[in-house]
């Protein structure tokens, strides 16, 4: 079958990677994609916010499956378009996507099923907001009500943080944000297929969200991560999925929203076991970088059984291997970059025992690769444990070519500490 797949991310070429080994697959579309995507799929240009054109050109292109990498699209109803049109999509619907969409809205399912969470109030007003703040004090966690693209979260320390947080995130009418407790603990990703009915767990993963080494600077979209994730033994992630993830689906399903698709728990454990501090309604992003190297399995036949409603009868295998990815960014990010630098020495580095390249914020210019984004290029090294992983990664990091660009050198430091 002919397949679209959404995006342009890192996360979009790690997908496109894997959807083209499917042998299902007869041509696979990305769209928008960057330069990494294109030696694997054939690059649309496509305005993907307009939904009517999308399913323009999935009738011409006769589109067996879309599937929708970002956030974005999804909670713009993307889903909700195609499925009118007639067309198989993977991904939640709109209201299925708010679990990522509203932080309040995941927060009220929590409440409905118990599911052990941070206590939290919503606010949409400064002074209400900055008294709560008072009233808990710091360290406490202050979080827009809606797609931020991996920034909308600061973990104040102070109390002058919060309140220039809340002031920051309530600027414009209409926003709103929710105001949390911090919890204590160690953080990881825990990602499920869904068909509305039945979760099938992933493999787990630990991403590192703050910019620089040392989990210190403003918090980003993700500057590398590592698979599997110690922390998340099989014991915990039985919890996780009977105490949080499988409640979930349960209560989308009785809402008559039933989610399908990926559903990416972003958990705490802590000294009393998992509690979960946001959703997200797809792959995550470095998540997918080390995900689909591990994956054993027909990723494209997964997300049709899910689709179809036939998760139960869909198995899927992981690799005993480690994979570390470490995000190579345009100095300056996660605030304004310069594009346009050139970049040298991919070739070099994915010559290297282990290490793979997916391309994120990248363009082609003639022969010359261009930096075209904040975040530009995944960097992934394979092993046999997290040292070798990591060794590997590094190793492929060093043979590119960029001045323009930085990455931490401690990616992976939590599993090394174990």
């Amino acid at each position: 079958m002919n397949v679209l797949l959404i995006g342009s991310g890192g996360r979009e070429h790690a997908l496109a990677w894997k959807l083209s080994q499917s042998p299902l697959c007869e041509t696979l579309y990305c769209a928008p994609g960057n330069a990494g995507t294109a030696e694997v799929a054939e690059t649309v240009v496509l305005d993907v916010a307009d939904h009517r054109a999308v399913i323009d050109f999935c009738r011409v292109t006769a589109i067996g499956l879309v599937v929708v990498g970002n956030e974005a699209p999804l909670v713009a109803g993307l889903v909700d378009d195609l499925a009118a049109a007639g067309i198989k999509a993977f991904g939640p619907t709109r209201e299925a996507a708010r679990l990522e969409g509203s932080k309040a809205f995941t927060k009220a399912i929590c409440d409905e099923t118990g599911a052990p969470t941070a206590d939290y109030a919503r606010f949409d007003a400064a002074e209400p907001a900055l008294a709560y703040v008072r009233s808990r004090g710091a360290p406490i966690v202050v979080k827009y009500d809606g797609l931020a693209a991996g920034k909308g979260v600061v973990v104040a320390t102070t109390l002058a943080q919060a309140e220039e947080a809340v002031r920051a995130m309530l600027a414009e009418p209409g926003d709103a944000l929710v105001i949390e407790d911090f919890l204590e603990g160690e953080e990881v990703s825990l990602f499920a297929l869904c068909d509305g009915t039945t979760a099938l767990p992933l493999a787990s993963a630990q991403d590192h969200k703050r910019a620089f080494d040392g989990d210190t600077g403003p918090n980003t979209g993700g500057m590398g991560a590592y698979s599997p994730a110690p922390v998340l033994t099989p014991a915990l992630q039985a919890r996780a999925m009977a105490e949080i993830v499988e409640p979930t689906l349960a209560a989308m399903r009785a809402r008559g929203t039933a989610f399908v698709g990926v559903l990416y728990a972003g958990l705490m454990i802590g000294a009393d076991g998992p509690k979960l501090v946001e959703y997200n309604v797809r792959f995550g992003d470095p998540e997918a970088q080390v995900l689909m190297p591990r994956l054993d399995g027909d990723l494209l036949a997964a997300m049709l059984a899910a689709c179809e409603g036939r998760l139960d009868e869909v198995s899927l295998g992981w690799r005993d291997e480690v994979a570390l990815v470490v995000t190579l960014a345009a100095n300056g990010y996660p605030g304004a970059v310069e594009k346009g630098s050139e970049i040298r020495g991919l070739d070099r580095a994915s010559a290297l025992p282990g290490v793979r390249v997916f391309h994120a914020g990248t363009k082609r210019d003639g022969e010359r690769l261009l930096a075209a984004g904040g975040r530009v290029l995944s960097v992934v090294g394979t092993g046999a444990d997290v040292a070798q992983a990591r060794e590997r990664a590094y190793a492929g990091v060093d043979a590119v070519d960029w001045p323009d660009g930085f990455c931490r050198r401690d990616i992976g430091w939590r599993a090394l500490a174990r």
